[in-house]
């Protein structure tokens, strides 16, 4: 038989992993609304239904010769190789924005072969090294 001080131990220690539990359950759910990962170009092909109204990364190698600038605008395409996404974008691009280099491409998909964004963040591998500004030889 349990003595009364054995029971409210018991009572207090499954109301608080009950309460850990609980907060746990929230903080996965609002991390899993606000995490954005990026999709390549065949991962979006690839998913049945894309949801026009959410914002999406997109993200690989911008194609050879692809890039057409006229004043703010700047059309690209995005490309993994396997499949190709077109890009339009209004407004200042990286200093590592050019052709064959990786690119994150943050907005909303048009259709599934047209993406309209509203930033653009460069890529870069490990051995990146920020370009000379001119000063330092």
């Amino acid at each position: 038989m349990l003595t009364k001080n054995v029971k409210s131990r018991l009572f207090f220690i499954s109301i608080f992993l009950i309460a850990i539990l609980c907060i746990t359950i929230i903080f996965t759910n609002i991390l899993k609304e606000n995490l954005l990962y990026f999709k390549t170009p065949t991962e979006i092909k690839l998913e049945d239904k894309n949801n026009l109204k959410k914002l999406y990364r997109l993200g690989g190698l911008i194609k050879e010769n692809s890039i057409k600038i006229s004043g703010q605008k700047i059309n690209f395409i995005v490309t993994d190789k396997k499949n190709e996404i077109f890009v339009t974008f209004e407004g200042p691009v990286p200093n590592l924005f050019l052709e064959g280099k990786g690119v994150v491409a943050e907005g909303k998909l048009v259709d599934n072969n047209y993406f309209i964004a509203n930033k653009i963040l460069a890529k870069h591998d490990e051995n990146y090294k920020p370009p000379n500004d001119g000063n330092k030889k």
